[in-house]
């Protein structure tokens, strides 16, 4: 089994980093490769932070800020041929996430993504569905719940969620990387390219043995809502059943037995 690279795109916020490159080098094996690009950052403390990866790891920074999805696209292509994760810099990854990931990848050739368990994740989220919670204290107290919950399931989402998003690559061949000219700043990217590929006839599942904890932005709502209404509207109108299919996912809830599992091993109950 082969792992994917790991792709990071970098725009300030130096604290969240600095846990995510600490988390990253403990939890990525050797033999992955990781990509850093720094998006033109104009807090001095990101290269301070950034002095801190691994010699091994690819470190790049951009003149200028070109904002995430062409970061995000830039970084795919440096990774090619191999599958690629694309990783947040306010996440905090636990366990052998990466592995696990590439595993569930592995299990079936028609996933386009996998995307793990998360605090912060919207229908990826625990302890409760599409609602963020704090990152936890132990990462990797819950990363050993999803591990231990059980022989995994994978069970197919409608799209994957960006804080964490195995990509495979014949995928990223068959119907092409992110669409800058149309999501530019960023925002609905992924799941415009979750659904050209549904189209095309592969699928997206939930790792459900692997966590990664994310602090994200909890304003961010279960249907993908950006914090301008422009970018769903690009999404609808280029995929005007997307909130209809996730809306179904949501009230269906099928993953609420896999939830139901890791917190039964967290000892977790859903809050009042």
């Amino acid at each position: 089994m082969s792992l994917p690279r790991v792709i990071i795109p970098v725009f300030n916020a130096p604290d969240a980093l600095a846990r995510c490159i600490e988390a990253v080098a403990a939890t990525v094996p050797a033999e992955a490769g990781v990509i850093v690009i720094d998006d033109a950052s104009t807090d001095p403390r990101v290269g301070q932070v950034l002095q801190r990866c691994p010699a091994s790891w690819t470190r790049l920074r951009q003149q200028t800020n070109r904002g995430f999805v062409v970061t995000a696209n830039r970084g795919m292509a440096l990774a090619a041929p191999n599958d690629v994760v694309l990783l947040n810099a306010d996440t905090v990854p636990a366990g052998d996430w990466l592995e696990r990931l590439a595993r569930c990848a592995a299990s079936d050739h028609r996933i386009a993504s996998a995307t793990p368990f998360t605090n912060n994740g919207e229908i990826a989220s625990l302890p409760e569905f599409c609602r963020a919670a704090p990152v936890p204290n132990d990462p990797e107290r819950w990363a050993a719940a999803c591990r231990c919950a059980g022989p995994p399931h994978y069970p197919k989402i409608p799209t994957a969620v960006g804080f964490c998003m195995y990509m495979r690559r014949l995928t990223i061949d068959a119907v092409g990387d992110f669409d800058a000219a149309v999501f530019g700043r960023g925002y609905g990217e992924e799941n415009d390219w979750c659904m050209r590929a549904s189209a095309a006839g592969w699928k997206h599942v939930l790792c459900d043995d692997a966590f990664v904890a994310h602090l994200g932005n909890a304003s961010f709502g279960p249907l993908g809502l950006a914090p301008d209404e422009h970018s769903m509207r690009r999404l609808l109108e280029r995929h005007p059943d997307y909130l209809e299919r996730i809306r179904a996912f949501i009230d269906a809830d099928p993953i609420a037995t896999h939830r139901r599992r890791v917190l039964t091993r967290l000892k977790v109950s859903k809050p009042a």
